[in-house]
C-alpha cells in the first residue's frame, strides 16, 4: 500500500488544525463563561509585558513558551490582553 500523497496529508494536517482551533475557542468561551481564569505556567512574563504596552514582545515570549505559531500566538495574546483590562 503506498503511503498517502503529501498533499493530502497537509489537508488533513489543515483539517485537524482548524478543528483543534475551534475546539479552543470553544473553551475559552466556556472558561470566560463560567469566570474560570486558565493561566498557563509562565504565562506571567506576557501579562507583565501586555501591561508594559509590548503586545509584540509579549506574542514573542507566548511563542517562545507555547510553540505556538504567530496567529495562535496573536490571538492568544489579545484574548488575554482582552481579559487583563
Amino acid at each position: 500500500m503506498a503511503a498517502p500523497a503529501p498533499a493530502t496529508t497537509e489537508s488533513r494536517i489543515q483539517r485537524l488544525q482548524r478543528r483543534a482551533d475551534r475546539v479552543e475557542r470553544k473553551l475559552d468561551l466556556i472558561l470566560d463563561h463560567l469566570g474560570i481564569e486558565a493561566t498557563e505556567p509562565g504565562l506571567k512574563r506576557v501579562t507583565a509585558l501586555l501591561r508594559e504596552g509590548k503586545k509584540i514582545e509579549a506574542i514573542k515570549v507566548y511563542r517562545q513558551l507555547t510553540d505556538a505559531g504567530l496567529k495562535e500566538a496573536k490571538e492568544a495574546v489579545e484574548r488575554l490582553d482582552a481579559t487583563r483590562t
